[in-house]
């Protein structure tokens, strides 16, 4: 398979010698893209943009549209991340009060997996008129779930053949990638299906749109599209899924593959007008959120973990050698750094629990007094959950309200708070939750530890690290000495390492990571007897999450069923027996 790597490198065209360089990063968030100028020689970030996507995660009605979508859908327009190229780049470059002509060369960043159904020349399917109104002309975003069925059936064909692939991914791949999504596209509207040439990752769409080629990233068809030791799943096994998906690699997503740092071509000159940035600059190979964090972070070494903590949380880290964490998301063979195991896992729903609860948990009598108080309701219930000792609120609860990614990969979980009384106020459960999330994250660590890939300091990026009583409680729960990353806007920052890296300032990542990475901003030490109380706490975390998650209970899988049932009738579908 040929690679993008012979591309090009160089500065702006026109770049006095000796001037100072500047390169943009863009981070494609859930909500929204934010863009930042960075200084080539020591990373300073000089000026940001930020961009809300109009039409946000469509879970309900398509735009325009009035039929409702079924359950665990999440969709995008694609659209609204062109818009970010054009207001959040030029934002960026404003606020920086640099001369636009110094920029050498732009990156990107997505969320993954986010896939977008393409025409030969990359036109999103649902911007073609006869296609508008069908919902699996857009993109699916990460956290649609409701490919849950395709990965059960991928999963379980590919166990009974002992597929060499599955133990690369824990043993389970997810709902959330390219292979379950595309198998659901085929199975629920084959027009659709039959109508897409290219079944592309948002994080490679975008790079598209901004230099006019198709590049597949090394990242993302390794983590999310089953790409392992130069090749995909054979098509006896995708023919076994379903006789229609025999050729789904051949004629919908294999692609040449660029290494991350490499330059994937170079900026068009209709992209040049949309971001005010020179034509001919170097674009970056397309990445993910979480893994261009890890340079940005500094922390590019083996038993550095770095958690990138927002809506979800994705964890990412290198190894100097190959090993099979059960439950994880992937390792891939230069995954995150070229000569390096990198591997990821993650869990669904975080900050999104967080926001949940506020939103539908809390009574108003808190928010007009977090209002009196000049502060949000966020910060009101962590004061009052911050007076508390642990386990005084007598509750455990498991962070699985969108679903597990690690180490259960199963988006059929559902959430559960233990303990809960007439006494029970919001800022007990507010904790709960928040201890639940790291509760979370050491099941993962310890997964890792015991499979010969050891975590020996957490990294935390990421909106959630201006919360300091929730990184305590990380950093005492995981029993782990734990730092946060000084840039408000790692992921890119990462992308704008990759970017100099793909304009030639840097020769490799790790390089460009040493000058432009971010320091610290906070370090949190485990208090030993907050590790032993939360090592009780986390003992009866354990019990719940192996008895509804490993087959004790299988409540949460009956309960989605009574629910699909209720919605489709609710909808005037017609369930059968």
């Amino acid at each position: 398979m040929q690679t993008a790597d012979s591309a090009t490198a160089g500065g702006a065209p026109g770049t006095a010698p000796g001037a100072e360089q500047y390169v943009v990063g863009v981070d494609y968030g859930t909500l929204s893209g934010r863009a930042v100028v960075v200084r080539v020689s020591d990373g300073a970030e000089l000026g940001t943009g930020v961009f809300e996507y109009p039409h946000a995660v469509v879970t309900d009605k398509l735009p325009g549209g009035t039929d409702r979508l079924p359950a665990d859908w999440a969709l995008q327009v694609p659209d609204d991340y062109r818009e970010v190229l054009r207001r959040a780049v030029p934002a960026a470059v404003q606020d920086a009060g640099i001369d636009p002509s110094l920029v050498i060369g732009i990156g990107t960043d997505f969320t993954a997996c986010t896939m977008v159904p393409t025409t030969a020349d990359g036109t999103p399917l649902n911007e073609l008129g006869q296609f508008k109104d069908r919902p699996h002309a857009y993109v699916k975003l990460w956290r649609h779930h409701a490919a849950q069925p395709q990965a059960d059936r991928i999963n379980r064909l590919a166990a009974e053949r002992g597929e060499a692939w599955l133990p690369r991914y824990g043993g389970l791949i997810s709902s959330e990638w390219e292979f379950a999504k595309g198998l659901q596209l085929l199975e629920e509207d084959p027009e659709v299906y039959g109508a897409m040439e290219h079944w592309v990752e948002a994080a490679d769409w975008i790079v598209w749109q901004l230099t006019g080629d198709y590049v597949r990233n090394a990242c993302t068809a390794g983590y999310k599209g089953i790409y392992q030791d130069g090749r995909y799943p054979s098509e006896d096994f995708l023919a076994a899924l379903n006789p229609e998906f025999k050729d789904f690699v051949s004629a919908k997503v294999e692609h040449r593959i660029g290494h991350l740092g490499a330059p994937a071509g170079r900026l068009s000159e209709e992209a040049a007008a949309w971001t005010g940035l020179p034509a001919g600059i170097a674009v970056a190979v397309g990445n993910v959120d979480a893994h261009v964090t890890a340079p940005a972070a500094r922390a590019v070494e083996p038993g550095q973990m770095v958690a990138i903590m927002g809506t979800s949380t994705c964890h990412v880290m290198n190894g100097a050698e190959l090993s099979d964490v059960p439950g994880m998301c992937g390792v891939v063979d230069g995954g995150i750094l070229d000569g390096r195991w990198g591997y990821e896992a993650g869990q669904s729903g975080v900050g999104d629990i967080f926001g949940w609860f506020v939103n539908n948990g809390v009574p108003a009598a808190y928010s007009e007094a977090a209002a009196a108080r000049g502060i949000g309701v966020h910060e009101y219930l962590t004061e009052l959950a911050g007076r508390q000792q642990i386990g005084e609120h007598g509750l455990i609860a498991l962070d699985w309200h969108s679903g597990n990614r690690s180490v259960l990969v199963d988006h059929e979980l559902s959430g559960v708070v233990v303990g809960q009384t007439l006494a029970t106020k919001p800022e007990d459960t507010y904790r709960a939750l928040l201890e639940a999330t790291a509760f979370g994250t050491r099941t993962i660590v310890e997964a890792f530890n015991s499979s010969g890939v050891p975590v020996q300091e957490l990294v935390i990026a990421g909106g959630l690290v201006k919360n300091k009583l929730l990184m305590q409680i990380y950093a005492d729960v995981t029993g782990l000495p734990l730092s946060t990353v000084g840039s408000s806007q790692a992921p890119a920052l990462g992308s704008a390492i990759h970017a100099a890296v793909a304009a030639g300032a840097y020769p490799d990542v790790t390089a460009a990571s040493h000058a432009m990475g971010s320091a610290p901003a906070e370090v949190y030490t485990p208090v030993p007897e907050n590790v032993e109380a939360y090592n009780a706490l986390f003992a009866e975390y354990t019990t719940l999450h192996d008895y509804f998650g490993r087959g004790g209970n299988d409540v949460m899988h009956r309960l989605k069923a009574i629910q699909r049932d209720a919605i489709r009738k609710a909808a005037g579908v017609e369930v059968s027996a």
